[in-house]
């Protein structure tokens, strides 16, 4: 794991170069699929995905198979996932128009607006049907560590984080610190003098290096630390403590890149918010038993706006984070 943060650019230059070469197809034509041209509907017949792993990179397929068979039926295109790996490389792949669609967090887009990618918010994720998006980041220690009652008692620690440019598991943590007077400011050198941090590089890393007491405490999203890891065998209870709870973060949001055009742009957003949840995909077929719809624990996607975020925007003045210019 890694105790040091990433310039934007030495993380994105990198990231553009993993999605070069980490695509992973929709279906098995994608590698000969030509990006030249449109489908019937108008799509290019190739649409390129850009996804971090939440849980792992194994999986990472797998949590975007069921919107991506529905994608594929209805706009006639292939769908091609491209990993990178971390929030950095997917943003300049869609400044650079590699990426047509990606699924960012609240800060990620936040930065990639920054840095004037030209995005338009296609729908965020909702738990349950009818819900408002929104999701908690948690500030977690081990279950039996009597010394960490709350953010206060992080300093000096060694403190896992998920990522500089996750929302829940960088951004609003910072906030919290700044809070408790713990750092000063969320930059790299202010970070650095209140906590150790270390980078885990996804939300299940960090949760579980807390666990494991790899990391003194640390910051996870809700859903990972309450729902995912526990389903999974691979958290039991009392294994970690909650010792703060942000507050309310705007929901994760698919993307989708301009150049598509605005016809394109608002076929997606009615097949997102739509027809990509669980209830849709799983009448239709595109998944059996369990819907895994990306990484996140989700019933599917409400409409979102570029407004949605100005809360994040405000997290971003208050941090002076050096991950908010970009």
């Amino acid at each position: 794991m890694k105790t040091t943060t990433t310039s934007f650019a030495a993380v994105a230059l990198a990231g553009v170069a993993a999605l070069a070469l980490s695509a992973c197809g929709g279906s098995s034509e994608a590698a000969d699929a030509s990006a030249t041209g449109t489908t019937e509907s108008g799509f290019p017949k190739v649409l390129r995905l850009g996804a971090i792993p939440a849980e792992n990179s194994t999986d990472l397929a797998a949590g975007y198979e069921p919107i991506i068979a529905m994608l594929e039926a209805e706009t006639g295109a292939t769908v091609e996932v491209s990993q990178a790996s971390d929030y950095a490389g997917v943003i300049e792949g869609l400044i650079a128009d590699k990426v047509d669609l990606a699924f960012l967090g609240s800060f990620a887009y936040v930065i990639a607006t920054h840095n004037d990618a030209a995005i338009t918010p296609l729908g965020a994720v909702i738990e349950e049907k009818g819900a408002e998006p929104g999701y908690y980041s948690l500030g977690i220690t081990q279950g039996d560590n009597a010394e960490i009652d709350g953010l206060e008692d992080f300093a000096g620690r060694s403190v896992c984080f998920v990522d500089p440019g996750s929302t829940s598991g960088f951004l609003y943590p910072s906030s919290g610190l700044i809070d408790a007077g713990v750092i000063t400011s969320g930059t790299e050198k202010d970070l650095a003098a209140g906590v150790q941090p270390v980078f885990a590089g996804g939300h299940d890393a960090s949760a579980l290096a807390v666990a494991a007491g790899d990391c003194e405490a640390g910051f996870a999203m809700q859903s990972m630390v309450e729902d995912t890891l526990p389903a999974a065998g691979d958290l039991a209870e009392g294994d970690l403590k909650e010792v703060w709870r942000s507050p309310k973060i705007s929901g994760s949001l698919f993307v989708g890149n301009d150049a598509l055009g605005a016809e394109n742009i608002a076929t997606l957003t009615t097949l997102l918010t739509e027809k990509a949840n669980s209830e849709y995909l799983l009448s239709r077929g595109f998944c059996d038993g369990e819907c895994l719809l990306t990484d996140e624990d989700a019933w599917g996607f409400a409409p979102a706006e570029d407004a949605d975020y100005d809360g994040t925007r405000e997290v971003c003045t208050l941090t002076k984070s050096d991950k908010c210019e970009g």
